[in-house]
């Protein structure tokens, strides 16, 4: 794989860049997005060592999608007609369901590969992409049955030298899945902030007094609204299910709060903190 295409040259795309220039430097890396700065930005830092237009994609033989997952919707099949036979599609969003579905009557689907490495942060664009974003993540891929095996080969490879974790899910299971461990999240650090933000209307000093815990659990707020929107709405029946749960939950421990049953809140947490256990195992 010699000339690799980035589109979406932000945190997760510049991120992938700089690994696989590090790793494999003969490689070209062309960048491609919607927002002139910010291509002009990814060439400065190295993140890309050339601009591209989309018709360049002909020229692919690897392309590593990395835009909202709205966009991707649109834009995934036109890549697919623009490849040409010796390469590959590779996208890295949040949802995989109906990503998949919009190609998987494309007579090229066996050139896209389904993929999203769990390795974000709370910042985007160009400025926060750096080297090892990926080293220790966790990277699911989906209905690989479905992608040429060959291809597919010499992207998980460079996945593993760039040291990912590579779990295989179908679809439809990784959307249900991710829902809880990073969807809910996200709105639960969302609605966290607005909470406090409301608050502080009235109560001037209440961020005076926040501390490490609050900057933790409210660090995903900071994500960008532009990039989980979209991610909230492909993924909706999932999406409401945990919130469904979650909020059960939180009535549940505010029932408990008000009948002033301290020991039943205190057996709930010690329960709960069966997580660092698992959190461990998987770290």
């Amino acid at each position: 794989m010699k000339n690799i295409y980035v589109i979406g040259v932000g945190l997760i795309g510049g991120s992938f860049a700089l690994d696989l220039k590090a790793l494999k430097p003969d490689v070209v890396v062309y960048g491609i997005d919607h927002n002139e700065a910010h291509l002009t930005t990814a060439l400065e830092l190295g993140l890309i060592d050339k601009k591209a237009i989309l018709n360049d994609i002909k020229n692919a033989d690897l392309v590593i999608l990395s835009i909202p997952v709205n966009a991707t919707l649109k834009l995934l099949p036109t890549l697919l007609d623009l490849i040409p036979k010796q390469g590959i599609v590779v996208d890295m969003g949040s949802t995989k369901e109906a990503i998949c579905k919009v190609v998987d009557d494309h007579p090229k689907r066996s050139q896209f590969l389904a993929n999203h490495p769990i390795a974000g942060t709370e910042f985007s664009g160009p400025t926060a992409a750096h080297v090892g974003l990926f080293k220790n993540k966790t990277n699911i891929i989906c209905d690989i049955e479905k992608t040429d095996t060959e291809r597919s080969k010499k992207v998980i490879s460079i996945f593993e030298s760039i040291g990912m974790r590579i779990r295989h899910m179908n679809a439809k299971d990784h959307d249900k899945h991710i829902a809880y461990v990073s969807h809910l999240s996200h709105i639960s650090s969302f609605m966290l902030g607005k909470t406090v933000i409301d608050k502080e209307k009235n109560e001037s000093n209440i961020f005076d007094m926040a501390g490490s815990g609050f900057e933790s659990t409210v660090r995903l707020a900071k994500s960008s609204p532009e990039m989980w929107t979209p991610i909230f709405e492909q993924n909706k029946t999932n999406v409401i299910e945990t919130l469904d749960e979650y909020i059960q939950n939180l009535t549940h421990f505010k029932k408990l709060m008000e009948s002033e049953d301290f020991e039943a809140i205190r057996n709930e947490m010690k329960n709960t903190n069966y997580i660092k256990t698992i959190l461990k195992g998987i770290s």
